[in-house]
Parts: structure tokens; C-alpha cells; sequence
């Protein structure tokens, strides 16, 4: 590991280091690991939890680490009066975390909450994840010129991830508070609660959306009906004219049903545009769009959003 080697050169007169290894880091700004959990949470991409409820891993507060840096720096200094010579922590390692280890799953529930989002109810074993996983891992490697592509959504698990909360592991942060004076000043109700309010903020300040599964349904719906109505009879466009002709009997009908569903989504969407001029003017454009392509389900949001404003 980097930071073993790191602690090794730590010989003589030199620019004395440590290793400071944090747990899963979370907290305001923090871009790493929550901003993945959410927007999969949003998309209703959350559909199983990995493991089981005994399964706990570390998590640290952005602030808890930030003393702990300023702790480990103070602790390598050679120069302080009376305490002259190796510093106590040169080529030390120190685990930092809030030290209340806690199954992933339930961590991230009361942000989830907070936000509106579906919270996992289901299990998925290890293994039965872990395979799921290396299929991913397995289409992306071969991807690879393709990841930096806007277009190309990030994978939905990878290994990594599924050790990371499918298998119970945690340290101690005994020695960096005997040698560091580290003690958690932010504890994990209090790091949860700034951390939910900066969802919140966040949330508010952006264009909110259903889940993938709204908009599969209502966009492969939409299509399905232009495409009986309209388009010649090759391919999948006979079965789909079969239906259309089942629920509204003629071709008329279809294409009736088509006109009716785009003027109501206009509307919808010119009503979106003027509601959210007045409650979420920077999104206003967003709103108009993704209503006038959704509907009522993206219009729901807003009305949502209105509701909270007022």
C-alpha cells in the first residue's frame, strides 16, 4: 500500500509523515460517495439492500476528519519547544472514523427519507450481488474508451462497492486518540442532520424528477401510440396497432387518443413553466420540458415543491 511505504520513510532528519486512513466520509460537499447514493435513490435505483442488518462499516464526518488533520499535522512537528526529535506520529498509520459503526443501509435511511426517495425493503446475498457486480465490471472494462462519455451512465454496482457494504469491517480509533488527542467533536445524529440539510438545500436549488421506470413507461407509451397510429406495418408496429385498435377501437380512435395525451402534456407543461416561475424561477425551463415529455408525474413534483414554498 502507498501509505505503508509512506510511514516507512520516516528515518532521520526528514519531512516527517503519517498515514490518516478515514472511513466512508460524508458530510456537506462531500462528492464521493453520497452524490452516487442519491442519484441512483432518485432514479429508483436503490432496489435491494446487500447483505444482511449485522453487516456495519465506519463512516466519519467531514469535520471529524478535518481535526484529525490538523491533529496528525500538529503531531509531526520537530520543532516544538520542550518536545525536540522524532515526532510521535512520523511514520505512523491512524484510522479515523466517528466511531459508531453502522450497517450502510440504515445510515443512509433517514437521508433518504428526508428527500422523498424509496428506501430499499429487500435483501440480496453477497454472492448473488458480487455476480451482478462483475457483470458490470465486465461490460465496462470493455467500454473502457467510452467512460468518459456524457452519454454513458455510470455502472449500477461494482465489486468494490459490494465489499464495501456487504461485509462487516471497521477500525478502532484508540491510537490516533492516545497519540493524536483525536476524540469526535461532530457526533453522528448531529453530522447526519447538517448533512440531510444540505441534501434538502441541494434538492430544492435543482430539477427534481421521477424514477427511470416513470419515464420508461410514459416515453415507450407516447412512442407506442404515434407508431400505431401513423406508422406503416413492419416490425413490432402490427402488434402495437392491434392494441391500440383493442383499447380504442379504430384508427381514429388511436390517433384521437394521441392528440388528447400531447395537448394534455402541453398543458401540463405551460402550467409548469408559470408555476415554477413563481416557486423555482432558475428551473423554470426544465420544468416545462420534462412536465410537457412526462406529464402529471413530473408536474406532481412541482405542485409538491409549490406546496412546501407556500
Amino acid at each position: 500500500m502507498g501509505d505503508s511505504l509512506l510511514c516507512r520513510n520516516n528515518i532521520g532528519k526528514c519531512l516527517y509523515t503519517c498515514a490518516v486512513r478515514p472511513a466512508a466520509i460524508y458530510g456537506p460537499g462531500e462528492e464521493r460517495h453520497l452524490p452516487r447514493i442519491v442519484s441512483m435513490a432518485k432514479l429508483g435505483l436503490v432496489p435491494f439492500k446487500i447483505g444482511n442488518a449485522n453487516v456495519k462499516t465506519d463512516w466519519v464526518y467531514v469535520d471529524n476528519l478535518l481535526l484529525a488533520l490538523l491533529l496528525a499535522s500538529m503531531r509531526l512537528l520537530d520543532d516544538i519547544p520542550g518536545k525536540e526529535g522524532r515526532p510521535v506520529a512520523a511514520g505512523q498509520p491512524y484510522f479515523i472514523s466517528d466511531g459508531s459503526p453502522i450497517n450502510t443501509f440504515e445510515f443512509i435511511q433517514p437521508l433518504l427519507k428526508s428527500l422523498d426517495y424509496d428506501l430499499p425493503k429487500s435483501w440480496l446475498a453477497v454472492s448473488h450481488a458480487l455476480y451482478l457486480a462483475k457483470i458490470f465490471w465486465a461490460v465496462y472494462t470493455m467500454l473502457y474508451p467510452l467512460l468518459n462519455r456524457w452519454w454513458l451512465p455510470q455502472p449500477f454496482i461494482l465489486p468494490a462497492e459490494v465489499y464495501k457494504v456487504g461485509l462487516t469491517h471497521y477500525f478502532s480509533y484508540l491510537k490516533a486518540q492516545q497519540e493524536l488527542g483525536y476524540v469526535p467533536m461532530v457526533s453522528p445524529r448531529e453530522g447526519m442532520a447538517a448533512t440531510i440539510s444540505y441534501w434538502q438545500d441541494r434538492k430544492n436549488k435543482s430539477l427534481d424528477g421521477p424514477t427511470i421506470y416513470v419515464w420508461g413507461i410514459i416515453l415507450i407509451g407516447m412512442i407506442s401510440l404515434f407508431a400505431s397510429g401513423w406508422f406503416p406495418p413492419i416490425g413490432p408496429v402490427p402488434l402495437l396497432r392491434s392494441i391500440g385498435l383493442m383499447l380504442f377501437r379504430s384508427m381514429f380512435g388511436i390517433r384521437l387518443a394521441f392528440y388528447l395525451a400531447t395537448a394534455a402534456h402541453i398543458g401540463e407543461g405551460m402550467y409548469a413553466w408559470r408555476l415554477a416561475k413563481r416557486v423555482d424561477p432558475d428551473n423554470a425551463t426544465g420544468w416545462f420540458w420534462q412536465t410537457f415529455a412526462l406529464g402529471f408525474p413530473s408536474l406532481r413534483l412541482l405542485l409538491k415543491r409549490a406546496k412546501k414554498v407556500a
